[in-house]
C-alpha cells in the first residue's frame, strides 16, 4: 500500500511538510509495500524523533483517506484508542552509537526489499536511498547481491518492527 502511486507523493508531502515544521535530515530510506524504515539526523540537541513520526502518520493518514482509501478494519483495542489502522501501533528507534553501528543500520535499511524478498538485489529496489549511496560511492552496484557481511549474524538491537 505505502508503494502504491497514490500513497508514495502522499507519504513525501507528509515527510516534506515536516521537515519544514522540525527539520531532520534523511540519511538512508527505503519505503516497502507494508512498512518503511528511516535513518535521520536531527540538529543537535534535538531527540524529538517521535515527535516527527506522529506528524508525518497523522498527516499521511488524513491525506491517504480525503484521496478515497479504505482503511482496514479496526481492532476493537485499535477503536477504543481512536487509533488508524493504516499504520503498525509501535515503531522503533535507535541513537547510532558508532560508524559501525551507522554501517550496519544503512546497509540494514538498503538489504530489506532483499530481506522481504521483493527483489533479488537492493539496485532493483526504486524505493530506497541505495542509487544515491552508489552514486556516492558509498556501495558498489552489485553490493547486496548476496548477503551483506556486516548483516550475517546480527539483528538490529532491541529489533526493527516489522
Amino acid at each position: 500500500m505505502l508503494t502504491s502511486a497514490t500513497a508514495r507523493p502522499l507519504l513525501r508531502s507528509a515527510i516534506e511538510q515536516t521537515q519544514t515544521e522540525r527539520p531532520f535530515d534523511i540519511l538512508a530510506f527505503v519505503l516497502l509495500p507494508h512498512h518503511m524504515h528511516a535513518l535521520w539526523q536531527l540538529p543537535p540537541g534535538d531527540d524529538q524523533y517521535s515527535v516527527r513520526w506522529r506528524l508525518i502518520k497523522a498527516r499521511f493518514t488524513h491525506s491517504l483517506l480525503a484521496a478515497g482509501y479504505e482503511e482496514p478494519s479496526q481492532s476493537v483495542s485499535r477503536a477504543s484508542r481512536s487509533e488508524r489502522a493504516v499504520w503498525q501501533r509501535r515503531s522503533w528507534e535507535h541513537c547510532i552509537r558508532d560508524e559501525s553501528d551507522w554501517k550496519r543500520h544503512v546497509d540494514y535499511i538498503h538489504w530489506n526489499p532483499v530481506k522481504h524478498r521483493l527483489v533479488p538485489a537492493p539496485r532493483l529496489w526504486r524505493y530506497s536511498t541505495f542509487m544515491k549511496y552508489v552514486r556516492l560511492s558509498e556501495y558498489e552496484e552489485h553490493w547486496g547481491d548476496q548477503m551483506p557481511a556486516t548483516l550475517q549474524n546480527w539483528s538490529p538491537p532491541g529489533g526493527f518492527i516489522e
